[in-house]
């Protein structure tokens, strides 16, 4: 493996120049949802997994794909003809608008997602932003509102709806708890180090539980060193461009969280997207990097770097690790892992992905994670090498400009890794991450049965549930609330068009009673919304293996 140091001082030169036409493509296969490999070039892909690998990506009935677009189709008809109307003064119009002086300017949101937003979005508006008033354990209490205008504002009726059932915040590990004995180093930090640092890690913003939290990050994960920031979003989106810049090369998963594609993109490197956990479409790319180089100067790339998620939080799929590393190593490559959702999550004593899959953290040059999910905290992390960590504590935007994590959110990371590892002196962190294993398969599976679409990996806590049809998705979550069950729906843009979804995540803290009064209500829901789709095959994304190059710039 390359040296990681290369990573920040910009002064590796790959041996990209050096045309590999010897390179043969490694084939993939799937059966029974089990990832096989076919022997080529004298290496067989199918020793890369320690345990089966089946992710479920069912397509749903031709009809569901003609209605679904027939929905959208009605509902933009319908929308522009509102249009009209609130133009012509024969409709109220509840939208911002330009003012007299500004007629003649360019409208500032005048674009399909502002069409979009006024005449689709605005419809099932009320199933968003909800305001909880409690902690977001397995169960919060919801403040009840009302709208007397179509969801274009909302009042509180000053009723609070308690013990709603929560299938839809990223606590996994439940760690969101407000349990006085639990809690108590927290209160203690607080006592003494007050809320704010009022300064950034390079000047006055250092604390002794900064370095304190660092040391148990690069234990927990087994890496040299670490570095904490304070927001998760950041971590990502303030620290890639300290490692790549222009005559870099990223290759990026197509599902790549936003964080990801904003650091990608203020970093100046030339971006290219691969098909979503495809090896053959990155190994293409990889081997036209090597092969063409730079565009029209042809000059070798100054680095290449992958960028993937451990798991992805809208499909439920885990990455495809030991394949992406074991090309990364052939090709010369970086690997930057996003473990946003998969640490704490999966993994035996959940240590993420790289546990998941049996493998060292030397596979990858940079570890990333947040402390928002598994840890019932805030923040993030970068891991690795302490060559690496070094350079981002001079370099990184975060660490220059942005004020530190503050001092009891550190410790409630502190005391939530310390339970993880068994370091408080009981068993109860590896309870939990095996409780959360329980609960995830056991929910997945009865869905399966159920006769639902489901997306992503068996082991995966992050559930999505297909909708597909644009006015199933106010009416699910609705009917969901009214039996006192919390879920998060997403459409368009944070999925495709035609993807709409319910995305459940499920936690250690979750009961079997919670989960099985969940499950009987998305029976009863299943059959009154016509959702149970699944013909029970289980296909996957096909394997494409001649992918069209995509740039977003060179």
């Amino acid at each position: 493996m390359a040296n990681p140091s290369a990573v920040c001082n910009g002064h590796l030169h790959h041996h990209h120049h050096q045309k590999q036409n010897n390179v043969l493509k490694s084939g993939i296969y799937k059966k029974n949802g089990i990832t096989k490999g076919i022997k080529k070039n004298g290496i067989s892909n199918g020793t890369l997994y320690k345990k089966k690998f089946v992710e479920h990506f069912e397509q749903a009935p031709m009809y569901v794909a003609v209605f679904t677009f027939l929905g959208f189709g009605v509902g933009t008809i319908f929308g522009y003809l509102r249009d009209f109307m609130r133009a012509w003064g024969l409709e109220k119009r509840n939208i911002a608008t330009e003012r007299e002086q500004q007629k003649d300017f360019v409208p500032l949101y005048q674009d399909f997602e502002n069409f979009y937003t006024r005449n689709l979005y605005m419809r099932i508006r009320d199933n968003w932003n909800r305001p909880i008033c409690s902690v977001p354990g397995p169960q919060f209490d919801l403040m009840e509102r009302v709208t007397d205008d179509y969801n274009w504002t909302f009042r509180f009726t000053g009723r609070i709806i308690k013990n709603v059932i929560n299938m839809g915040s990223y606590n996994y590990l439940g760690f969101a708890e407000t349990d006085v004995n639990a809690l108590k180093t927290v209160t203690i930090e607080l006592q003494k180090y007050g809320t704010g640092i009022c300064s950034t890690r390079q000047e006055m913003g250092t604390l002794d539980k900064h370095v304190e939290l660092e040391k148990l990050v690069a234990k927990f994960l087994g890496v040299e060193d670490a570095m904490v920031f304070g927001m998760g979003f950041a971590t990502n989106s303030m620290n890639i461009p300290a490692l790549v810049g222009k005559g870099c090369l990223i290759l990026s998963d197509e599902l790549n969280h936003t964080s990801l594609v904003l650091g990608a993109r203020l970093s100046g490197a030339t971006i290219r997207i691969f098909k979503h956990n495809n090896i053959q479409s990155l190994e293409k790319l990889l081997r036209d990097a090597i092969i063409y180089g730079q565009p029209r100067s042809r000059r070798a790339w100054r680095k290449i770097i992958i960028l993937v998620e451990g798991i992805y939080s809208m499909e439920g799929s885990i990455v495809r690790l030991p394949e992406i590393v074991s090309l990364k190593k052939k090709y010369k490559a970086y690997l930057y892992l996003d473990e946003a959702h998969s640490i704490g999550a999966v993994g035996a004593t959940g240590r993420g992905v790289v546990e998941y899959f049996g493998m060292s953290p030397d596979d990858v040059d940079v570890l990333m994670g947040t402390f928002t999910k598994s840890f019932g905290a805030a923040g993030g992390y970068i891991a690795g090498k302490k060559d690496l960590v070094d350079f981002l504590r001079t370099h990184s935007h975060s660490a220059v400009y942005a004020t530190s994590m503050c001092p009891p959110v550190a410790e409630q990371i502190i005391r939530a890794m310390k339970c993880l590892m068994g370091l408080d002196g009981t068993t109860q962190g590896l309870q939990r991450v095996r409780q959360l294993g329980k609960n995830t398969r056991y929910f997945r599976r009865r869905l399966h049965e159920m006769g639902f679409i489901i997306y992503g990996n068996d082991d995966s806590p992050v559930v999505p549930l297909l909708l597909y049809m644009p006015g199933k998705i106010g009416a699910f979550a609705r009917r969901m609330l009214e039996k006192n069950i919390g879920v998060v729906v997403v459409g368009f843009p944070a999925t495709p068009i035609t993807e709409s979804r319910a995305r459940f995540c499920v936690s250690a803290a979750h009961t079997r009673e919670m989960l099985d009064t969940v499950l009987n209500a998305l029976d009863e829901l299943g059959d009154f919304l016509h959702l149970k789709y699944s013909r029970y095959s289980k296909s996957s994304h096909p394997e494409l293996y001649e992918e069209t190059r995509l740039e977003l710039e060179d």
